[in-house]
């Protein structure tokens, strides 16, 4: 696994549309936010700048290029060649998503970092953490899912937008609105329990046990993803 993720890393570096992709846009569109982070304050809070923040990073950087990955190393028979290996498949898709992974978890962490250190620390880091992770897990799952929809890298500009659009809007919708309306939807679309609970781990003032209630429509996402993964990822080209 380890061999594989190295020569990963090597390759996201080289190829410039990924390297925009995974890493130059996310962060330009987080520095933005940062550096505006009181225009932002006033259409929601600090939390509502972190969400955004959150899901310009996990959706452009970490799930696109998720997505483009796997297409380009299926349809080059990348995949194929690793699976003739000692590696297991489990072992294949670890060492292709960690390096993308813990790119977009440094990423998180610097962003976030300078947010808390120009604008004000989130009221509970730890179940901030939590939201990190569990929209990772997410992401990562619904990147999956939609590489087996996807032929080609270039075909993967098309399968990505729906999902980066829908969880960046959905975020904006919860961060600016909040949950008082239309509850229950908001909280069921990809990345609104989520946003929620980022904007409660940032802003405070909600109970630690009701705010972990939120993880409950995440990881129900990160199984229906799973579940189309594991239906739709192909090893190999269609013929």
């Amino acid at each position: 696994m380890l061999s594989i993720a190295r020569g990963e890393l090597i390759q996201l570096f080289r190829n410039r549309l990924v390297l925009v992709t995974a890493v130059v846009l996310p962060v330009a569109l987080s520095a933005f936010l940062v550096n505006r982070h009181e225009m932002f304050a006033d259409l929601g809070s600090l939390g509502y700048i972190a969400a955004l923040v959150l899901f310009f990073v996990v959706a452009i950087g970490l799930y696109t290029t998720t997505v483009t990955t796997f297409a380009s190393r299926r349809q080059n028979l990348f995949l194929k060649r690793l699976r003739s290996t000692a590696a297991g498949d489990a072992g294949i898709l670890a060492g292709l998503l960690v390096p993308i992974t813990v790119l977009t978890l440094v990423q998180l962490t610097v962003i976030l970092g300078v947010l808390a250190a120009v604008a004000g620390k989130p009221s509970n880091p730890v179940l901030l953490v939590v939201a990190v992770v569990a929209t990772v897990v997410m992401m990562l799952a619904l990147g999956l899912a939609t590489a087996g929809l996807t032929n080609s890298p270039e075909h993967a500009q098309v399968t990505t937008l729906p999902v980066t659009i829908g969880v960046i809007g959905v975020a904006g919708w919860v961060g600016v609105s909040g949950t008082e309306h239309l509850t229950l939807l908001k909280r069921l679309l990809p990345g609104g329990s989520a946003t929620e609970l980022v904007l409660d781990a940032w802003n405070g003032g909600v109970p630690v046990a009701r705010s972990l209630i939120l993880l409950a429509p995440t990881l129900a996402w990160v199984i229906v993803a799973i579940a189309l993964a594991t239906r739709l990822f192909r090893w190999e080209p269609r013929r």
